[in-house]
């Protein structure tokens, strides 16, 4: 299991980086399949119980890569591409779909102290761009763009594309759009 979702990382990550010349240039040198990695493992000793130990190789893979995935609760689809990690935050119950692509410096995080769900939940083949903010217990449906320095506070339609501070939706993808070229949202 480990190494099928490492396989899609790595696919992730070749699919959306056209610098990525090698599997064992990103293996070797992408700070967010590492990160991802790293997640995982965590996330193993997480569900068994092992928090402390959880949170201990979270801490360490922060310290290494420079994003944050906090703590080892969050649910992360394989296949998922951190491109130029560094400042990305993850928050403990946030989830990100298959496909998703996050930029530098983006977060999924909360808006306070409440308990239970309260992070965002990133649906598949989104792109969350560098510097977003996605905050709360909110949903980016699939396909949604979110555009470099949004702060995003309410539901993204999927299809949509979000943008400003606070985020508007400026492009929603209407039936039988499925084919057109949206503006890149990075």
């Amino acid at each position: 299991m480990f190494f099928k979702r490492l396989r899609a990382d790595v696919a992730a990550a070749k699919r959306n980086d056209p610098a990525a010349r090698s599997v064992a240039e990103i293996l070797l040198t992408y700070s967010g399949v590492h990160a991802l990695s790293m997640h995982r493992t965590a996330n193993f000793f997480y569900r068994a119980g092992l928090k402390l130990t959880a949170r201990i190789i979270s801490q360490f893979a922060k310290f290494l890569t420079g994003i944050e995935i906090h703590p080892p609760a969050a649910k992360i689809a394989a296949g998922v591409f951190i491109d130029h990690g560094a400042g990305v935050v993850i928050g403990e119950t946030a989830e990100v779909g298959e496909g998703t692509v996050l930029y530098q410096g983006c977060t999924l995080g909360g808006t306070g102290k409440e308990c239970g769900k309260r992070h965002p939940t990133v649906g598949r083949n989104c792109v969350i761009s560098a510097g977003a903010k996605v905050l709360g217990n909110i949903t980016v449906g699939d396909n949604a763009k979110v555009g470099a320095g949004a702060v995003v506070l309410k539901d993204v339609p999927p299809g949509s594309t979000a943008v400003g501070v606070p985020a508007r939706i400026i492009l929603k993808e209407r039936p039988g759009d499925e084919n057109l070229q949206q503006p890149d949202a990075h």
